[in-house]
């Protein structure tokens, strides 16, 4: 099994917690698989609600992109207003931690769209790490220290990946109560991003 999972940065409070959404949706996939959408989402994450204008000066859209992007997320499940706004003040919420998509299913319209998402977060987590390692050495302190790369090999089953990867994010997702509830968030943190990538190793030698 293939999948992608995307869970951008801190969230909004909310009581019960918000689940990790699974898409399976052809057109769904493609509705998310757009560099200002994806911002957008992220975005949110880090400050929730948010209006388009506000947005906008998070990601260095215009309001008017920003807004026509959040309709289009919210037609597919991934935002909604938040409401609250005053006058015309117009305010928008995650719907959901994160997504997952599954892209293992072969020569399917579905494979296709997951086929082309996985890509845009590759590329957009690579492009990511590639900035951050130009920066590093503006980082201050333990911020600098903490601010690394892991490489590790493992012989395992593909069965036997699949279990480490949910053992890790169980892991991860110690910190979840902080995503969701910011009060929780001790001072002096951050939102740290670590992505990991699995994949066999006989993929990176030349072909013969």
């Amino acid at each position: 099994m293939s999948s992608e999972e995307a869970r951008p940065a801190p969230e909004r409070p909310s009581g019960a917690g918000r689940p990790l959404r699974q898409l399976t949706d052809p057109k769904t996939m493609r509705a998310v698989a757009h560099p200002t959408r994806l911002a957008l989402l992220e975005a949110l994450n880090q400050r929730d609600p948010l209006t388009a204008t506000e947005a906008a000066e998070m990601i260095g859209e215009s309001p008017t992109n920003c807004a026509f992007h959040l309709r289009t997320l919210a037609k597919y499940g991934f935002v909604e207003e938040a409401g609250g706004g005053p006058g015309r003040r117009r305010p928008w919420r995650l719907k959901h931690i994160g997504f997952v998509v599954d892209d293992s299913e072969g020569e399917t319209e579905t494979a296709h769209a997951a086929e082309a998402l996985a890509k845009l977060l590759w590329e957009t987590w690579l492009g990511r790490v590639s900035t951050v390692n130009a920066r590093r050495s503006e980082f201050k302190g333990p911020w600098q220290q903490v601010t690394s790369g892991t490489e590790n090999v493992a012989y395992v089953t593909p069965e036997e990946a699949q279990q480490l990867n949910a053992e890790l994010r169980q892991l991860l997702d110690r910190y979840r109560e902080r995503l969701e509830e910011p009060s929780r968030r001790p001072t002096g943190s951050l939102p740290v991003e670590m992505v990991l990538f699995t994949y066999p190793l006989e993929a990176t030698r030349p072909e013969a």
